[in-house]
């Protein structure tokens, strides 16, 4: 029991130390704009934790023939992030270019089991943080009457809040994926 005890205690502690308490928003933000990039950078922070001592042969680890890999899961999340950038900014989805960087990523499978193998998680990590840096750039120029603004059936914060809660679900796929990967 004693053991036990100590163990959660540990755990709590280290819960203790890595989380952040409270939600603020980031200087240069309003408010809403800013609560919201406090815990989407939050969510991909813990994205990160999760994947960046992956090796190579774990960014490609699928765990079934009809799985994701974590490298593949790490582009869809930088991908679908782009895809409300454009859709929340410009009124839009993505044209055809836009199309060939993002679609595979976007809709996974077997083009992606194809498509996303043989590169570092540096690689997948490094497309999502220049989409995260877009995003704040991008939220920057806004305020929350434009963040609380109808966009064809849905709300701005809406939108980024599907963005936040999408990450928030395959974070926890990142989580049991990797705890499955070779060592």
């Amino acid at each position: 029991m004693k053991t036990l005890f100590t163990s959660l205690t540990l755990v709590f502690l280290s819960i203790s130390l890595n989380a952040q308490y409270a939600i603020e928003p980031p200087k240069g933000y309003t408010n809403d704009i800013g609560n919201m990039i406090s815990m989407l950078d939050n969510l991909k922070q813990r994205v990160e934790r999760i994947v960046t001592k992956l090796d190579t042969k774990q960014t490609d680890f699928l765990l079934d023939d009809n799985a994701n890999s974590p490298g593949a899961i790490i582009y869809h999340l930088a991908a679908t992030e782009a895809y409300y950038q454009i859709y929340t900014f410009e009124g839009r989805g993505f044209n055809e270019e836009e199309s060939a960087k993002w679609e595979v990523a976007l809709s996974l499978g077997d083009n992606a089991r194809k498509a996303f193998k043989g590169k570092p998680i540096t690689y997948y990590l490094d497309i999502y943080n220049e989409v995260r840096a877009k995003t704040k750039e991008l939220l920057k120029t806004k305020d929350d009457e434009w963040f609380a603004k109808n966009n064809d059936g849905m709300t701005n914060h809406w939108a980024w809040f599907h963005v936040m809660e999408h990450q928030a679900n395959h974070m926890g796929q990142l989580a049991l994926i990797t705890k499955r990967t070779p060592k």
